[in-house]
């Protein structure tokens, strides 16, 4: 073990010196293979070792096709292990990117009926990414299998919700329809949730017009609740950003209009949160859209004057209209 331990640190000392000095040459191909006898018979260990992980990752970066072969036969049987380990789990992630096609199907497999294990460790959930972002589609199936009645649990997880995340950027649009289903389905939980919203955020900034759509009819009514809600306003601000016209006519017909029997521009403008979501609406509405928006301000001018935020807003305002005042359509909401 101590000789295992010396190895490694100055094999990696010596890579490290190559790694870091632009100036250095590489090593010769007959002391890269020394280097390579000296290791392999202690791959496994070297694998969780603080500075041993380097080199063998280094040697799978680099190293000859035979190299990253012997390796990967080297973690055979030991891919959940080494997943969850805080070192081991960065030598699967490199594999996972490097070996050829059918060793990565080999090493991905071993995972099957641990998914949930790993997603939920701080050190796994980065190899269950990586599987998901560089192995085949079929090949990573069984993991989005895993996820189906998970969906909720796993996006409102500090691990679970990244990996979701991976899921819908990078799988097959059918492949997904199932988690796609649940999330929508689960929208109001997850808008409030510190994780789950940005799940929610993922499919408006990622997903299909029809699934913004589906997000927004589950929503419909509670803009401007959720436009005084820490997570759920960032919500709304992507809903604002990614939708269509239509779609943002809906919502300015919330912002618009009252809430609680008070015009809701103004419970929006007075809040902390509220007012970052009109001033994302100022921005990405356009036309008749923002001057509809612009107006329903104006009309409540001397009370937005008052808010803390209000001058951001009328900031934001005047820089707009002035804009438009160049242009010889109107004046600065300043001069109003």
């Amino acid at each position: 073990s101590s000789q295992c331990s010396m190895m490694s640190r100055s094999s990696s000392l010596r890579l490290f010196e190559l790694r870091n000095s632009s100036s250095s040459p590489h090593l010769p191909p007959q002391d890269k293979q020394m280097v390579f006898d000296a290791l392999l018979p202690n791959a496994l260990s070297l694998m969780t070792d603080l500075f041993g992980n380097y080199v063998v990752q280094k040697f799978m970066e680099r190293g000859t096709p035979e190299h990253r072969t012997m390796l990967a036969r080297s973690m055979r049987g030991k891919v959940l292990e080494l997943s969850l380990d805080m070192y081991g789990c960065r030598v699967v992630q490199k594999a996972i990117e490097v070996v050829e096609r059918e060793q990565q199907e080999m090493l991905v497999r071993e995972l099957q009926g641990s998914v949930m294990k790993c997603v939920r460790d701080q050190n796994g959930n980065h190899v269950i990414q990586k599987c998901i972002e560089r192995a085949a589609a079929e090949a990573a199936q069984f993991i989005v299998d895993d996820f189906v009645g998970q969906v909720v649990q796993l996006a409102t997880h500090p691990y679970g919700c990244r990996v979701i995340q991976r899921i819908l950027e990078h799988c097959q649009h059918a492949q997904v329809a199932p988690i796609l289903e649940e999330i929508v389905n689960s929208t109001r939980d997850l808008v409030h949730d510190q994780y789950g919203n940005y799940v929610v955020q993922h499919v408006l900034e990622h997903g299909q017009t029809r699934d913004r759509w589906s997000i927004l009819h589950r929503v419909g009514g509670q803009m401007v609740a959720m436009s005084q809600h820490k997570f759920a306003s960032n919500v709304v601000e992507k809903l604002l950003q990614f939708s269509t016209p239509e779609t943002r006519q809906t919502i300015l017909t919330e912002v618009t209009g009252e809430y609680m029997g008070q015009p809701a521009v103004l419970v929006m403008m007075r809040d902390a949160y509220g007012n970052y979501v009109i001033q994302k609406a100022l921005d990405v509405c356009q036309g008749a859209d923002r001057d509809r928006l612009i107006a329903a301000i104006r009309e409540h001018l001397p009370a937005v004057r008052k808010f803390t935020y209000g001058k951001h807003i009328i900031a934001h305002i005047d820089k707009l209209e002035a804009h438009k005042y160049a242009q010889g359509r109107g004046e600065p909401l300043g001069q109003g």
